[in-house]
């Protein structure tokens, strides 16, 4: 597995001062919304977000201050929707730490959501860059049209793997894909570079999205939430539509396609469906796109100069498909 910190080289000095401003972005004299704050700080992830960012400025000329400002909203947006979808969820643990829900209670958790998002758009308005500005509140559209697919895809028992494909563009691909853009457009970088980017930026978050997907049919696998999570809340990620559409039609299959019908999702019926998933190709499959997704992103990075930041975005698209969480 890649390095992390070998990918965080070219932007070392950049990156601690995202951290720092970051943290510094979330403060407030409420008592209680301070704690959720200390709580949301406590179970941050690895900031694959704002990586992205400082990178794909510095392969595109170099990082500014727009860039810092970027970063530091873009995970600020980032994480006002993971508060808001562990509500809609009802997710206890993120990371292997209890969700603010878990905590506090749902009004709690969706003031400090709507808090963090109003303080990711104050820091976009600083960039003074109205196409940022632009890519910004488009992006906020897609992420809740996503979750929006998202939930009807699993109440409607929709097993089609083009919804599914739309869902997770909505909901990863184009928040990477803002990532990237952004960084780029803060260097100042040429249309053409901007969109390579973009497209660098979407593939990428295909990629990690279907990673995250197979996730959850493992047990070992350290995430911070229970092996069969996803098809408990009705959703049917790649594994398990590939076993589904091309498996014989049996009785066996029947059933299945019954029990996500009826949302029949007892600790048993969701260990068979992760069972005949695997048994059937599933995982094979999905890890077969992930990684033709990953090489789409290689191909378009490798159009850009050579750089040590390019070969950071490089390891990071192995990084993404590699990580064990």
């Amino acid at each position: 597995m890649k390095d992390r910190s070998n990918i965080e080289q070219p932007v070392a000095v950049e990156f601690k001062r995202f951290n720092d401003e970051f943290a510094a972005s979330l403060r407030s004299e409420t008592t209680r919304l301070q704690s959720a704050i200390d709580q949301i700080l406590k179970a941050s992830g690895k900031h694959v977000r704002p990586l992205l960012v400082l990178l794909a400025a510095k392969a595109c000329g170099g990082v500014t201050e727009n860039t810092i400002n970027s970063a530091v909203f873009l995970e600020l947006l980032h994480t006002a929707t993971l508060i808001h979808d562990d509500v809609i969820d009802e997710t206890k643990q993120r990371r292997g730490v209890p969700s603010l829900n878990a905590i506090f209670d749902n009004r709690v958790s969706v003031l400090v959501g709507d808090y963090v998002l109003s303080s990711a758009l104050i820091r976009s308005i600083q960039t003074g860059n109205l196409k940022i500005i632009g890519i910004v509140s488009g992006l906020g559209r897609d992420l809740s049209e996503g979750e929006i697919k998202q939930l009807e895809t699993a109440e409607e028992s929709i097993i089609d793997e083009a919804c599914y494909m739309q869902v997770i563009r909505k909901k990863t691909a184009m928040l990477l894909s803002a990532c990237a853009e952004i960084g780029a457009i803060s260097a100042n970088a040429s249309d053409e570079m901007v969109k390579k980017c973009r497209d660098f930026g979407e593939y990428l978050g295909y990629s990690f999205q279907i990673k995250d997907d197979i996730f959850d049919y493992f047990k070992e696998a350290n995430i911070g939430k229970p092996t069969g999570n996803d098809i408990r809340e009705g959703k049917v990620t790649l594994p398990l539509l590939y076993a589904l559409r091309t498996a014989k039609q049996t009785e066996e299959v029947e059933r299945y396609l019954r029990i996500i019908k009826e949302k029949d999702f007892s600790t048993e019926n969701i260990e068979e469906l992760i069972a005949f998933a695997k048994a059937n190709g599933g995982i094979e499959y999905a890890e077969k796109r992930m990684f033709e997704f990953r090489d789409k992103a290689v191909e378009v990075l490798l159009t850009l100069p050579e750089s040590d930041a390019r070969d950071s975005l490089l390891q990071l698209a192995d990084y993404i498909i590699e990580r064990k969480k």
